[in-house]
């Protein structure tokens, strides 16, 4: 309505474990139940009046599709991007296959299931995302995002530098461990050293006497994910709990000193080196840590005077520390890392917390790996004029959840594509977020039969001006999205100078019932048909537009039909007017101050509800518009009748200013006073408001003698300093302060405030 040619699609993220689980528990295929779903969904969303190009729809499970999905695996493939590796994984026992760190919520339950997620060795399939990390951590700057979400992914991508340092084994000279620290400066303070309980070390620096105590911690932990090993860390566990002594030491290179090598939940593999130098009297896990086991706490930088706390990561003058003793922290550091490298003992080095996307799962409901194995050519691409690899429908669904495709022979056994000798296909499928982190590029051109979407379609409308989704989405699927726009342009599907897909991101609220997101896994929905069937899907919308600010979370509760029930009220007024069911159609008089009023009140209606579209405020749109409805049905009433005039083009107006948020009845309203050859009411230009008309006729005007307010008076909008001087002496009140004396002087501010000085 604006003029503007827009862009908004619609899809279906059709793969994942919703529909796989319910073949197991119903014996109903996941495809017939996707397609079911989407089918009921597509008329929901009809129903609703969402604006959408239904011309193209994409699906994830759609052949086409599945086919560029599998070319862009083998690409990133054989461009180094995608790989295969054997790595401790999060396991969820309730869906049987592989979580990314990313879905596994804090407590160490799967964020679909619920199931507590156990860590296993397995062969995998990963995507490099880590070779982006640093064009993903600098490019949010220029991104119109929430700072929330940008700050969750600066996180997430956890940027450090530090020094990695070889600690000698004390009696052991073949053999170093590698530590990462970000204040090599504190080396001093070493007083042990803490190894994840899945570094590879563990076996040759554990003693035998200490193996039994060395094991239950290594058992303990495989049955903890990463995340979970965080929240109890950060929840307070007993830190004697989470610690194991190997019976090793590492030599302090600042001190000669030995120092004990523990084992420790709080250090994670997946970080740095699998290793820390424990700086107690810096690092509160590490206080607490050394207080439990009752190790030694070396302070390297002075505590501020009066400092009564425990750890101190501060500033202060170096202590403890050798020649480095009386510099600044920033100073120790440069020196410390300077002489860890001349002594050949450290380099520097910058890490991601970061890690490689696992993409691979262990379901039959996604997207088939394209890569089949031979006895004596190993791994082997299927050959891109042989894709799309296609699931199997015949398939039997066990209880146990495992995979059906290992089981189907007609899908497991190939021929291999470079040697003609018998192979068997990959098993695993992809992560349904490598489906979802390109299809914004597929909405572009659908149609694309040679290609995943065409070039110039792509370079027309990306990157998208507008995204729309859950706070849930902050590190997933954008984060997904933008290493995979990135990679497409670097493999040459996508235009050189498309790196970010969505330039800005609006995070809406989620609708809570019982205090839980509504959410199609967990079933806990109110369906949209009853109030479809009773008063209509615009007043639906409007519940949803009326009942809060967008960004805010809503609670469905009792009230919420009283509300949907109010806006139906509302509509049936709205309709009452754009029928000429409210009253007489007025008539063809001359116009009046009255009438003047009106063509104010509406001016000021597209003036405020146009605001409220551009800063997402649509609650206080809809109240714009009950407000000018309530100003039309007074006008009604007006002595001598409405002018027919000015009330048709008001009636116009409210409809035009409805029409996005009630499509339906400003469709029909708009139809029924103009006709069809019109054109429909989103085909009309948007009104705008006349600033003049916007304005309002007459201010307050402040009157202040001696600088205290003395009068209050309304006067003409437009007056200038000589009429509101003269109005404010001509004041009894004014008169009555000033006692007879004559100004010695007048300050004006047209048109609100006059100050008369006696």
């Amino acid at each position: 309505m604006l003029g503007y040619a827009v862009l908004s699609p619609i899809g279906f993220d059709s793969f994942g474990l919703p529909a796989e689980n319910s073949a197991i528990r119903t014996g109903v295929h996941p495809r017939v139940y996707t397609e079911a779903r989407i089918g009921e969904l597509t008329a929901s969303l009809r129903s609703l009046g969402a604006a959408y190009d239904w011309r193209r729809v994409v699906r994830s499970h759609d052949p086409e599709y599945i086919r560029w999905n599998q070319v862009f695996f083998l690409r990133m493939l054989e461009a180094g991007l995608a790989y295969r590796a054997s790595a401790p994984v999060n396991w969820c026992p309730g869906c049987q296959t592989v979580l990314a760190n990313e879905q596994v919520l804090a407590d160490g339950t799967c964020e679909r299931s619920g199931d507590l997620v156990v860590r296993r060795e397995l062969e995998q399939w990963f995507l490099r995302i880590t070779a982006y990390a640093q064009e993903l951590l600098d490019a949010l700057d220029g991104l119109e995002w929430p700072e929330r979400v940008k700050t969750m992914q600066r996180n997430w991508i956890g940027r450090s530098e530090g020094v990695e340092i070889d600690l000698a084994v004390d009696g052991r000279p073949d053999l170093r461990v590698t530590v990462f620290t970000t204040r090599p400066d504190t080396i001093g303070g070493m007083t042990y050293a803490v190894l994840a309980p899945e570094h590879p070390l563990v076996g040759e620096l554990t003693l035998p006497e200490q193996e039994r105590e060395v094991g239950q911690l290594v058992e303990m932990v495989a049955r903890r994910s990463e995340i979970e090993r965080q929240a109890t860390l950060e929840a307070g566990e007993a830190p004697e709990k989470r610690g194991a002594f190997t019976g090793s030491y590492v030599v302090n290179p600042l001190t000669g000193q030995p120092v004990p090598v523990y084992l420790a939940d709080y250090v994670l593999m997946g970080y740095g080196t699998g290793a820390i130098m424990a700086v107690p009297a810096e690092d509160q896990r590490d206080w607490d840590f050394a207080t439990a086991n009752g190790l030694p706490i070396v302070r390297t930088v002075e505590p501020p005077e009066g400092w009564t706390g425990e750890a101190y990561s501060g500033e202060g003058l170096k202590v403890n520390s050798a020649w480095m003793d009386g510099l600044s922290v920033a100073e120790a550091k440069e020196a410390a890392s300077v002489w860890l490298e001349q002594e050949g003992i450290g380099r520097r080095k910058v890490n991601y917390r970061l890690r490689d996307w696992l993409v691979s799962r262990q379901r039959y409901w996604g997207c088939p790996i394209p890569v089949i194995w031979c006895r004596d050519c190993g791994m082997v691409p299927v050959p891109e004029d042989q894709l799309p690899v296609l699931l199997p429908d015949d398939v039997e669904f066990r209880p146990t959840g495992e995979s059906p495709l290992g089981r189907h022979e007609g899908f497991m056994s190939v021929s291999c594509p470079r040697c003609g000798g018998p192979a068997r296909r990959e098993t695993d499928t992809l992560d349904t977020f490598f489906d979802s982190s390109w299809y914004f590029l597929r909405f572009c051109d659908p149609w694309a039969e040679s290609e995943p979407f065409g070039r110039v379609a792509v370079e027309h409308w990306m990157p998208v001006d507008q995204y729309i989704g859950g706070i849930t989405h902050a590190i997933l699927h954008l984060l997904y999205a933008r290493f995979f726009t990135r990679a497409l342009a670097d493999l040459g599907f996508a235009p050189s100078f498309l790196r970010e897909p969505f330039q800005r991101l609006f995070n809406q609220g989620m609708i809570r019932l019982e205090g839980r997101a509504m959410s199609k896994s967990r079933g806990n929905l109110v369906g949209p048909q009853r109030y479809f069937d009773t008063v209509g899907a615009d007043a639906l919308r409007l519940f949803h537009l009326f009942a809060g600010p967008p960004a805010d979370d809503l609670d469905w509760n009792e009230q919420s039909d009283e509300i949907i029930e109010s806006c139906a009220r509302w509509l049936g007024r709205v309709w009452r007017l754009g029928t000429g069911e409210a009253g007489v159609p007025g008539s063809d008089r001359a116009a009046r101050a009255a009438d003047q009023e009106v063509v104010r009140a509406v001016h000021r209606a597209i003036a405020s509800v146009t605001a409220d579209f551009e800063r997402w405020s649509y609650n206080t749109a809809v109240a714009h518009l009950m407000e000018l409805t309530n100003t039309l049905y007074r006008y009604l009433g007006v002595e001598g009748g409405p002018r027919a005039a000015t009330l048709s083009e008001a009636v116009d107006t409210l409809c035009l200013l409805l029409s996005p948020m009630a499509p339906h009845l400003a469709a029909e309203i708009w139809e029924r006073r103009h006709g069809s050859s019109a054109g429909p009411v989103y085909r009309q230009p948007w009104p705008m408001a006349d600033p003049d008309l916007v304005r309002p006729s007459s201010v307050t005007l402040v009157v202040q003698v001696n600088g205290k307010v003395r009068d209050r008076l309304e006067v003409p909008a437009g007056a200038g300093e000589e009429e509101v001087v003269r109005l404010a002496l001509s004041s009894p009140r004014v008169a009555h302060h000033l006692g007879g004396r004559e100004p010695r002087r007048v300050v004006a501010r047209p048109p609100t405030l006059v100050n008369v000085v006696a």
